[in-house]
């Protein structure tokens, strides 16, 4: 299964959503605050009662922010809630005066954030979602005010679109920055530095489901040869082709890392250690039969371990037992899968 959605095109992408709706979180509740100190003081004109409907999209955003963690496509909940809060604004507009009320213009906030979040096709689904209800506020409240006067219209219609642009501009610059951080350079794969977040979200996604986390580590075999034999610009292709093939074989909700020079690692949210070492023996074998850098072929041998249960996700302990069933893949004659001689309970 390709670890793709329609709003994300990889893992890559999913993990930058999460780390900006993190960082999000803290903003978005100064936003709500503003929004509220203003509809206070607007409510002699305009009726106290519309701090009701931000308050219901304050509850959609807790209750995406309590799924995100324990989800497989966490993106499908952070743009419900988006989507969400857009309905809810257009609602409130219409209910105060539809186009004729300044807070038309409010319709452009939640575009601010589209972009710090998906990639193009969600921005234009987010975009073309938010025109749509400002034109059905608009004409649907008062279609003699806006075809008398189109401005009122046309104004904040330009200015979503206006604020998208912007706002993706931005954004794309600071992923390029971010992800020279993030991103090992050779295969596109997340780094050591990546793998440091998503562990700490991962201790606590399995904090609150009490699902285990299983994990992958994997080694070329005999990489070295290649390296000496073809040149290392061939070796840089196998591992690019390597890692390609690694993420097409994934879930869309499992994250692989390059952590070494030919080693790579798999982090399985949900996985037990059986169903973990099932996805092991599939990269196994994907890479078995495949050729890498043009026509070279090899193997890799993977160590399986996984947290257990109803218990925390210990990363160093996962880390330490997967390894060491890496090193038993090795000295039994690699090309092949190993998995945990005994649960981690029983280890520690």
């Amino acid at each position: 299964m390709a670890n793709h959605s329609w709003l994300l095109r990889d893992g890559t992408d999913r993990e930058r959503m999460l780390d900006m709706d993190r960082r999000l979180q803290a903003p978005r509740r100064m936003s709500f605050i503003v929004l509220a100190m203003a509809l206070i003081a607007c409510g002699p004109w305009l009726g106290w009662w519309q701090l009701l409907p931000l308050g219901l999209a304050g509850l959609l955003f807790k209750a995406a922010d309590d799924r995100v963690a324990g989800t497989a496509l966490p993106e499908y909940w952070v743009f419900a809630a988006w989507a969400a809060s857009v309905a809810i604004i257009g609602l409130s507009v219409a209910l105060t005066g539809g186009p004729t009320v300044p807070m038309m213009a409010w319709l452009c906030i939640p575009i601010v954030t589209l972009s710090a979040r998906f990639s193009v096709r969600g921005i234009a689904v987010g975009v073309a979602f938010t025109i749509a209800v400002l034109l059905a506020v608009g004409v649907g409240v008062d279609a003699h005010a806006v075809w008398a006067y189109p401005p009122l219209v046309i104004g904040p219609t330009a200015l979503v679109i206006a604020v998208a642009i912007l706002s993706t501009a931005l954004m794309q610059s600071d992923v390029e920055h971010r992800s020279e951080a993030v991103i090992d350079e050779l295969t596109g794969m997340l780094n050591r530095k990546a793998l440091t977040h998503r562990i700490a979200e991962l201790t606590e996604q399995a904090r609150m489901t009490g699902e285990p986390v299983g994990m992958i580590v994997g080694d070329l075999d005999h990489f070295k040869a290649i390296n000496d034999s073809a040149g290392h610009s061939i070796g840089d292709a196998v591992l690019r082709d390597v890692a390609q093939l690694l993420r097409t074989q994934l879930r869309a909700f499992d994250l692989a890392y390059r952590i070494g020079g030919e080693e790579f690692l798999v982090l399985l949210p949900g996985s037990g250690l059986t169903q973990s070492g099932v996805i092991a023996e599939q990269l196994r074998r994907a890479v078995a039969v495949a050729t890498f850098g043009g026509e070279q072929r090899l193997t890799i041998s993977f160590g399986v371990a996984a947290s257990e249960p109803g218990g925390e996700f210990d990363y160093p302990a996962v880390f330490a037992t997967a390894d060491a069933a890496l090193y038993e893949a090795k000295d039994d004659g690699r090309n092949r899968v190993r998995g945990a001689a005994q649960s981690l309970a029983a280890t520690a």
